[in-house]
C-alpha cells in the first residue's frame, strides 16, 4: 500500500474522524475517502491542500517524503 493511503488513515483516526465525517468536511462522498485509504484513487492537489490544512500536517508527511 502507498504511504499516502496509510498516513491518511492514521491521521484521520488520530484526530477521531470517521470516514463519513472527513468526507463531510471535505465535501466528498464517503466512498472517495475509502478509495483514497485503499489506494484505489488519490486526491488532486487542491484536495491534498485541504487535507493538510484540516489535519495540520504537511503534504510531505502525507506523501511519505518525511516522517
Amino acid at each position: 500500500m502507498n504511504k499516502f493511503a496509510i498516513r491518511l488513515k492514521e491521521v484521520r483516526i488520530e484526530k477521531s474522524y470517521s470516514q463519513s465525517k472527513l468526507a463531510e468536511r471535505l465535501n466528498v462522498d464517503q466512498r472517495t475517502i475509502s478509495n483514497w485509504e485503499k489506494a484505489v484513487r488519490e486526491p488532486d492537489f487542491d484536495m491534498l491542500i485541504k487535507i493538510t490544512q484540516l489535519f495540520d500536517v504537511s503534504a510531505d508527511y502525507l506523501l511519505g517524503l518525511t516522517d
